[in-house]
């Protein structure tokens, strides 16, 4: 199987080379990276590492890495958000659906090979798939705040 992929990004490098998956996990979320949101769950850093402080009220939020497939230490596979570029911390972003077909076909051993190599030059203007989304990795729709508009008064006729 193939699939349009993000990958880690230039100082957290995706490792090439010929691996097998080691774990599997269904709702995984990572230990090391996320957000970190105030006491109202408002967002204030949305690339956030687990060792940065936090404010008074706030918290850091992980990152969803749902149908994650491990396959060399921290980094897996796993459904994540397409910016167009490498924007990993080194793990293999990829569609829902095609994660879930993945993590669906695979069991700890299968073999993965991980081949590429991360662009030197800007990422501007890079032609994107159509499963990738905007060119902003902070734009990643799971980490956007939960704002929701008021409802009208009811009756809404007064």
């Amino acid at each position: 199987m193939a699939s349009p992929v993000s990958s880690g990004r230039y100082g957290h490098l995706t490792k090439g080379g010929s691996f097998k998956i080691i774990e599997k996990e269904r709702a995984h979320h990572s230990s090391m990276y996320g957000k970190i949101v105030d006491a109202g769950g408002n967002t204030i850093v949305a690339d956030a590492d687990a060792d940065m402080s936090v404010p008074a009220g706030g918290k850091f939020i992980p990152a969803p890495m749902h149908y994650f497939m491990r396959f060399n230490g921290a980094d897996g596979m796993h459904a994540g958000y397409l910016p167009g570029y490498p924007a990993s911390h080194g793990c293999v972003r990829m569609p829902e659906q095609f994660a879930i077909a993945f993590y669906n076909s695979v069991d700890v051993g299968t073999p993965v090979t991980v081949f590429g190599r991360t662009p030197a030059g800007s990422y501007l203007g890079q032609r994107q798939s159509p499963f990738q989304r905007g060119g902003n990795r902070f734009a990643d729709p799971r980490f956007a705040p939960r704002f929701q508009p008021r409802p009208p008064p009811f009756p809404w006729w007064r």
